[in-house]
């Protein structure tokens, strides 16, 4: 067996002078530079598995880096020659240095400057692991035994929490998570966003990360899976039946298996009154005189697809409120009756609604939508705004952290509240931000590509009353040349994309517009780094400028216990 630790060195990533072809590289292989031995033990890495639009690649180069986001080859003298080269299914004592983007253990084979990425290692553990797929410069290793634990380790207190793959961090002191959070936002933002520790700014650029004070029962909205193959544990596969119905299960996928369904009876992410109803349907929809069956993925067979739960609360009396969608094959009303009349003896519930999605696919999303009970929306409290939600809107899933993060915004816009400014809302969903910031400016123009979206969002302005807000339906990926002749020049942008970043057409507007605010929004810090990058130092492959200063970056944890991490980001124009 051969044994591996800890390394400071970082592979030879340095010899990639383009940022573009850095970042792809760094995507790849895995690791970074170490950017402050002040902000980081010595020799851990992180890696960007971010997505990366190959519309952003400088023409030049953009052969070389398609084929490092490939995962081949790129050119020989940019390629580090570690020593050491792992065989899939060998077998390594391992010692994981740090916590990756995603939330994946970052170990190193000593004096090589191998990087060994592992799902479910926490910073400290010793562990035997399996490498289970290489991939140029590194390889990926699944975790057979811990040897010792982790340091800060704490109880987990989900029996689901090593197997489901949501909440890979539970065992892992929360403060120690924040922490790794916010180290892995600084090393992107410095390395991918190319923003130099020496630049007199630096030291005030970067905020400490506002921590969740919910660190269970956070989330609005919960969706499970039917399956009609269950996942089990390692330990518990000779215990499987035969019988086919012993195979069903309502629950979460098993990380890496999209046709394998982890059996759930109970979420602690969710509301207490959502985990009752999902007691209620695990104990009757499973029973064969109900004539119910799950949806098989292979052969496109079934009648079930999904459960999603969504809370949120009456606006009068701050009661929660519950919405059960289920998620089915075609319409048949007659077989969720049974399922139906048991749940409506939770008093939370006001809306049963049944989405049908008759593709062959496994989307949550309903070409049609039957309202089973009650009324087809529920309602949320947010920064004193009343908003329905249907159950396909897009609604932030953490209502108390969203608040946070909406005052963060506000307060980054730096809006004079005397009613003479505009907002552009770029990726607006619906219209939340803008309408959370629509009582203090002049107008609000919100520009989203989701229809669906649009109209809630023209609808939460007019519950609220507000008539100085214009919701726009277009792509942003595919702007002309005239997008901004329909809007006065804003006096700040607000962008919220999703996790692949900003299109480079849209980067090219906004260096244009010249507005003196930009705030940006991110849930990915890979891609929100490197679209910083194009705004504050440009691209020169294209001849681009940039014209913006990264005047501060804050990490807020919207969802403790998982790797996600959302950054509120303040752009000012140069002078």
């Amino acid at each position: 067996m051969a044994t591996a630790g800890a390394s400071p060195r970082s592979g030879g990533l340095r010899q990639f002078h383009s940022p573009r072809a850095w970042f792809l590289k760094a995507r790849c292989s895995g690791s970074f530079p170490s950017p402050s031995s002040a902000l980081r033990s010595p020799g851990a890495v992180a890696a960007v598995e971010g997505e990366v639009s190959d519309s952003r690649a400088a023409p030049r180069r953009r052969a070389d880096e398609d084929a490092m986001a490939l995962g081949d080859s790129p050119p020989t003298a940019a390629i580090p020659s570690p020593s050491f080269f792992p065989k899939k299914g060998q077998t390594l004592e391992l010692v994981c240095e740090s916590l990756a983007f995603k939330g994946k253990g970052v170990c190193k084979v000593a004096d090589t400057g191998f990087v060994l990425m592992c799902d479910h290692a926490l910073p400290g553990e010793r562990f035997i692991g399996r490498i289970s797929r290489k991939k140029g410069n590194y390889a990926e290793v699944q975790k057979l035994e811990t040897l010792s634990p982790h340091w800060e380790n704490v109880e987990a207190p989900c029996k689901y929490s090593s197997d489901c793959g949501g909440c890979k961090t539970q065992n892992l002191l929360y403060e120690a998570q924040i922490r790794a959070k916010e180290q892995q936002v600084h090393e992107l933002i410095t390395h991918v966003g190319r923003f130099s520790e020496s630049d007199s700014e630096f030291a005030t650029l970067f905020r400490p990360i506002v921590p969740c004070n919910l660190h269970y029962h956070y989330r609005n909205k919960m969706e499970f899976s039917f399956g009609s193959q269950k996942w089990l544990p390692r330990d518990q596969l000779s215990s499987r039946s035969n019988p086919d119905v012993d195979e069903y299960a309502l629950g979460l996928h098993a990380p890496g298996h999209f046709d394998k369904v982890l059996h759930v009876e109970k979420c602690l992410l969710q509301s207490e009154a959502a985990n009752m109803v999902l007691a209620v349907i695990q104990d009757s929809w499973i029973d064969p005189a109900l004539g119910l069956s799950p949806y098989n993925v292979h052969k496109h067979t079934g009648f079930l697809k999904h459960l999603m739960l969504r809370t949120g609360r009456d606006c009068v009396t701050g009661l929660p409120q519950l919405m059960v969608n289920f998620v089915t094959s075609s319409h048949n009303p007659g077989l969720l009756a049974p399922l139906v009349d048991k749940i409506l003896d939770i008093p939370e519930v006001v809306s049963i609604v049944n989405n049908v999605n008759t593709s062959l696919g496994n989307t949550s999303l309903g070409e049609k939508e039957y309202v089973l009970y009650g009324k087809p929306t529920i309602t949320e409290t947010l920064r004193g705004l009343t908003f329905q939600i249907s159950a396909n809107s897009f609604f932030q899933t953490n209502t108390h952290q969203a608040e946070v993060l909406y005052k963060l915004i506000e307060e980054s816009a730096g809006l004079k509240g005397d009613g003479s400014e505009i907002i552009l809302d770029l990726f607006c969903g619906t219209g939340t931000i803008g309408l959370t910031l629509a009582r203090s400016v002049r107008h609000v123009y919100g520009y989203e590509i989701v229809a669906d979206a649009i109209s809630d969002a023209r609808r939460n302005a007019e519950i609220n009353g507000i008539t100085n807000a214009t919701f726009v339906q277009g792509d942003l990926n595919k702007i002309r040349d005239e997008f901004g002749n329909d809007f006065p020049k804003p006096d700040v942008v607000i962008t919220d994309p999703n996790r692949p970043g900003m299109h480079m057409k849209l980067i090219k507007f906004l260096l244009r517009l010249r507005t003196k605010r930009i705030i940006y929004v991110s849930c990915n810090p890979a891609t929100c780094a490197r679209d910083l990058d194009y705004l504050c130092h440009g691209v020169a492959e294209q001849n681009i400028e940039g014209c913006y200063s990264l005047k501060s970056v804050q990490p807020v944890d919207m969802f403790p216990h998982t790797p996600h991490i959302e950054c509120v980001c303040l752009l000012e124009l140069d002078s």
